[in-house]
């Protein structure tokens, strides 16, 4: 894959500074394809300030004299198996060069930490059917999707109670039970499609940067004194749709078929409800080996986008 740029056009490394320019790219990326805006000023800022996102390296911003064309990015976490990249605009030629670049420094990244392939994970919006085209003809194939769940709020809606011998810990201020959390994400979500186990020092320093986090929004579920599942919420849709998100919620084995997932869901409607929010949302694999889909349809969300999760595997 490579390709050239017109000689008008000029490369350099994001920063900060350049979070409000990258905004309003993606921003009108996503007006233009799913109808609004579905990016935030915060999900500027944190993606340029990711611990471990390297911008000199990783990081391309392109220009066409002062105006922002492009914006590519590559991130590795954990054992770097797979690499989340991101390569925005609506110019075809930019978006091979910014692939280009990306696939070479995947390369780099992967031979690095001493693996023979590069795994190259973007997403792509189910209505972009253009974009899904030429993913298609560069090689990436779909890995797995992701539907957009959303229930709105009719306040009041009532609390549940816990199911019986299940002591409900929310929030995770001291370093113990923070620990618990990443236990429990860790076991819970390993051998699901696209998930990369972080230590917990590495996981820790990513919460803690993260503009919409707070560690009052994890809630952990014990039995016998012993964390079981956790739920994990930021206030990432709060700016643009007056929504909580749950961006993990996970069960270990042993404590499937108590009911535990869904009281977590029923009672973060119940916060969210009680706080004014418009709505909940979340995210679910659809080829989850768990039928999580089922279960948030059960407790009345709806799917409100479809997004495919490409991936490029190259040789290093």
């Amino acid at each position: 894959m490579s390709a050239v740029l017109p000689d008008t056009f000029t490369v350099r490394p994001p920063t900060k500074d350049d979070a409000k320019a990258v905004f309003e790219l993606v921003r009108d990326y996503t007006q233009a394809v799913v109808g609004f805006p579905d990016y935030t000023l915060d999900d500027a800022v944190d993606e340029l300030t990711e611990p471990g996102f390297e911008p000199e390296t990783d990081g391309w911003l392109v220009f066409d004299g002062d105006r922002l064309v492009g914006y590519g990015s590559v991130f590795g976490k954990g054992e770097f198996r797979i690499l989340d990249i991101d390569a925005v605009t609506s110019d075809p030629a930019v978006e091979a060069y910014l692939l280009a670049e990306i696939t070479r420094r995947g390369r780099e990244m992967s031979a690095a930490h001493g693996h023979p392939m590069a795994q190259l994970d973007t997403g792509c919006y189910r209505l972009d059917t253009t974009r899904r085209e030429r993913l298609d003809a560069y090689g990436f194939v779909q890995g797995t999707t992701f539907h957009r769940m959303r229930i709105d709020h009719q306040p009041p809606v009532p609390a549940p109670e816990p199911p019986a011998g299940v002591f409900v810990r929310r929030g995770t201020p001291d370093e113990a039970s923070q620990r618990e959390a990443h236990r429990v994400l860790v076991e819970s979500f390993t051998g699901q499609y696209g998930f990369e186990a972080r230590s917990f020092e590495e996981w820790h320093a990513a919460r803690e940067a993260q503009t919409t986090f707070d560690w009052s929004g994890m809630t952990l579920l014990e039995i016998d004194g012993r964390a079981v599942a956790v739920r994990e919420c930021t206030s990432a849709f709060l700016e643009d749709e007056n929504c909580n998100y749950i961006g993990h919620l996970g069960v270990l084995d042993e404590a499937r078929g108590k009911g535990l997932a869904k009281y977590l869901l029923r009672d973060q409607f119940a916060l969210d409800a009680a706080a004014g929010r418009s709505g909940t949302l979340l995210h679910v694999d659809t080829n989850n080996p768990t039928p999580a889909l089922g279960l948030y349809l059960s407790v009345g969300m709806t799917e409100s986008l479809v997004i495919d999760s490409m991936r490029l595997t190259v040789d290093v």
